[in-house]
């Protein structure tokens, strides 16, 4: 199994053969190079505190030091950290800082970046020194003494005055590096293990911005039935009353021509058109919103399908009125699933079963088929099905070779209050 971080890494007998000691070492180098200009940037910002400048410059060195360090962090943890930050509700630099500033991840970050300008890229400098830079400093003895002629102190510490004694100076610092690039890597796992505590969204706001997709979800599902429907009723009330009047006024031009003529046979021709183009606009109508379910609800509409459907189809139906983006998905669904077995099952006979139980709807569209369906293969289910998942429902196809086939629906919620009675 592939390590994904140094403490896994260091678990492996092979762990020096392997590219984690370097990477540990470039992360440690990496914070010192991140640290010593934050820190700088920090003297110089905390000048201008006293003038209310300050706190919002430093906000935003927080922020923009958040968003470098879970990058460094692909460094020893293969696993990406997340942005803690969400969108904000409308564009420009103020709604962008007043969004910052009431999220507890910018104060994470200003905190960690106080941390770090001040004790993390020390200890990571400390660490280097002691883990990399004096094993190296003994390993080169033979070059110190090449360089001097006569004696070397290595290290600052103990002197060799020949050559047998630096190269063992020099396999001794070898071993030693080899002994503490372990605890190297060590203490960069402890290191970006804290980074992503302070700085990788935390459970709490995870929950919050999976909410908050949701609701937005939510509120597209519901601004496109709105549009549906205005679809609906600008076709039902202007294009469809133009092509109801044209159909009249050719009917009685018909009328009034003498029959057998030209003009006649042109007319009566005129005639069949506007009414062939009223039926099919009539039936696009249906399709992007039907009146019925907006009228009298789900079970009026899937009882309607059911009997416009070319596979006779026995009905079950009791669920009371629910809310209009319920009504339309489930709807649409269900319809899709009846259009299919005209088209695709060669069916004899289905069924359609729909209840609300506590707060959940269930349909069941069942067909006895040759089986087989695929919503991958492009029945047009995919697309319903993601419908669905946005009301947190679920559509499901039961289908083996040979049939039957099962179309399942499944979305909560709750039933509307009743109208009381006048």
């Amino acid at each position: 199994m592939e390590a994904r971080t140094p403490w896994q890494a260091l678990t492996r007998s092979d762990y020096l053969r392997t590219g984690w000691p370097w990477r540990s070492a470039a992360y440690l180098a990496s914070g010192v190079l991140t640290g010593v200009p934050l820190l700088l940037v920090l003297l110089v910002l905390l000048g201008f505190s006293a003038v209310l400048i300050g706190l919002p410059l430093l906000l935003l060195a927080g922020v923009a030091l958040g968003g470098l360090e879970r990058r460094r962090l692909r460094l020893v943890d293969r696993e990406p950290a997340a942005d803690p930050h969400r969108v904000p509700d409308a564009p420009g630099l103020g709604a962008w800082l007043k969004t910052r500033v009431q999220e507890q991840a910018t104060w994470r970050e200003l905190g960690y970046a106080v941390l770090h300008a001040t004790v993390l890229w020390p200890l990571d400098l400390l660490a280097l020194a002691a883990g990399i830079g004096l094993p190296l400093a003994v390993a080169a003895a033979p070059v110190q003494l090449a360089v001097d002629g006569h004696e070397a102190r290595v290290a600052k510490t103990f002197l060799v005055t020949t050559y047998p004694q630096a190269f063992g100076a020099a396999l001794a610092g070898l071993l030693l590096l080899a002994v503490l690039l372990h605890p190297l890597a060590a203490l960069a796992g402890a290191r970006a293990a804290l980074t992503r505590a302070l700085l990788a969204p935390r459970d709490a706001e995870l929950r919050d911005r999976i909410g908050e997709v949701t609701r937005s979800r939510a509120r597209l599902v519901a601004a496109f039935e709105a549009e549906r429907r205005r679809i609906e009723r600008d076709l039902h009330d202007g294009a469809q009353q133009r092509l109801v009047a044209l159909t009249m006024t050719l009917g009685l031009a018909r009328l009034d021509v003498p029959p057998g003529g030209p003009l006649a046979a042109q007319l009566a021709k005129a005639h069949d058109q506007a009414g062939h183009a009223l039926t099919e606009l009539r039936e696009l109508i249906h399709g992007i919103h039907p009146q019925v379910l907006t009228d009298y609800g789900l079970a009026a509409a899937l009882a309607d399908a059911a009997d416009r459907s070319a596979v006779p189809v026995e009905t079950d139906i009791d669920i009371p009125r629910l809310e209009r983006p319920v009504e339309s998905a489930a709807y649409f669904a269900a319809g899709e699933a009846l259009a299919n077995i005209g088209k695709h099952s060669g069916a004899r006979t289905a069924r359609l079963t729909a209840r609300h139980t506590g707060d959940l709807l269930r349909i069941d569209v069942h067909d006895d088929g040759c089986g087989g369906a695929d919503a991958a293969r492009g029945t047009g289910l995919t697309g319903l099905a993601d419908r669905v998942a946005v009301l947190d429902g679920t559509l499901t196809i039961t289908s083996p070779p040979g049939g039957p086939t099962l179309v399942r629906v499944e979305i909560p919620c709750s039933a509307l209050a009743a109208a009381p009675c006048a």
